[in-house]
């Protein structure tokens, strides 16, 4: 491509994307597209837009240009359940969550692809909770071209995708709330209705629920039908430090192995998560009944979605596992829980 004077322009070509920015229009759009044909109704347009000097096409160029290189680069990152713009814009794709499920990015390949520094490739948060449609990645080179060596280079670092959602997988649970003083009905449940609505945002439905005093063997017994009955279980009450709380142990007797006792995360840090039958069990705190985002809403989009929970990733989430405890709460579109993962 040639850089050429607006006022030579007409009857050229246009080599790439031109952008409108106005506060006053309240937009930031592409006004001509690459490959439009200039006309002489552009030239006070283009003015207006800050343009005195333009690229038009020569059919010289050896470099990539940046809608070719986001056209390359789109499908050789987008893994599983990953879509992408059919067409680039202002040189740029974005790519978006054809499922609901989590989010995960190599971020060793991302590392690599960005110290290239002539493409940008930001992604969300790997990890991260998705639904259908949201966006998750965008690339694009930076200058309007680049050598074709930099395009061989992240060819290679994308041999294979590094953009995938993994979909939820489980669909049902049981709540097994335990303790005397709601068992014997001194204090009213609020456990099985908070968690109700919790899990129904993620559209689980909750197949079957309990009420347990402060009992082993009760405890025991009702895991067990519930594991039968449903893809996982919650349960509540006993999860504290006082003689009295006997859930882990119970849960240990119904067969149930923790991963670990409780985990660095604040609010919710006497979450246990274990597995029985092959299926999840988490003892949920107090906290979930008092705080929006707790323990539980961290861990729990990929215990869904039958991700491999393990002690490590349990003690790494310790680096931005505290709440900031927001007046105006917007998880998860915030720094809880995405230190680690």
């Amino acid at each position: 491509m040639r850089k050429i004077s607006v006022d030579e322009s007409v009857g050229e070509t246009l080599a790439y994307d031109i952008t409108e920015v106005s506060l006053e229009k309240n937009i930031k759009r592409r006004a001509f597209k690459r490959g439009h044909l200039i006309t002489d109704d552009d030239i006070p347009f283009l003015k207006n837009l800050g343009r005195r000097n333009i690229f038009v096409a020569d059919g010289d160029d050896t470099d990539v240009h940046e809608d070719d290189a986001a056209r390359i680069t789109a499908p050789l990152a987008a893994g599983e359940n990953v879509s992408y713009d059919a067409e680039s814009s202002e040189g740029k794709v974005n790519f978006y969550a054809e499922v609901d499920g989590v989010f995960h990015v190599d971020r060793d390949r991302l590392y690599e692809i960005n110290s290239l520094e002539i493409p940008s490739m930001p992604t969300i948060h790997d990890c991260f909770p998705v639904k259908k449609g949201d966006a998750v990645a965008a690339f694009r080179i930076i200058p309007l071209t680049c050598d074709k060596s930099v395009m061989d280079s992240i060819e290679d670092i994308l041999s294979e995708p590094i953009l995938s959602v993994n979909p939820y997988k489980l669909k049902t649970a049981g709540i097994l709330v335990t303790g005397n003083e709601v068992y014997e009905g001194r204090i009213k449940d609020a456990f099985i209705p908070k968690l109700t609505t919790k899990l129904k945002a993620w559209n689980i439905e909750v197949k079957a629920t309990s009420i347990a005093p402060d009992d082993e063997d009760f405890i025991v017994r009702e895991l067990s039908w519930m594991l039968e009955e449903c893809d996982f279980i919650l349960t509540t009450g006993g999860t504290s430090v006082d003689p009295d709380d006997i859930t882990a142990d119970a849960l240990r007797k119904a067969g149930v192995k923790l991963l670990s006792r409780g985990n660095p995360i604040q609010p919710g840090n006497n979450l246990d998560i274990g597995y029985a039958k092959g299926k999840p069990v988490l003892s949920v705190p107090a906290a979930a009944l008092f705080f929006h985002a707790t323990a539980l809403d961290i861990f729990l989009p990929r215990i869904l979605a039958e991700e491999e929970i393990t002690k490590e990733n349990i003690a790494s989430m310790g680096h931005g596992g505290l709440c900031l405890f927001c007046k105006t709460c917007h998880f998860p579109v915030c720094p809880f829980g995405r230190g680690a993962l």
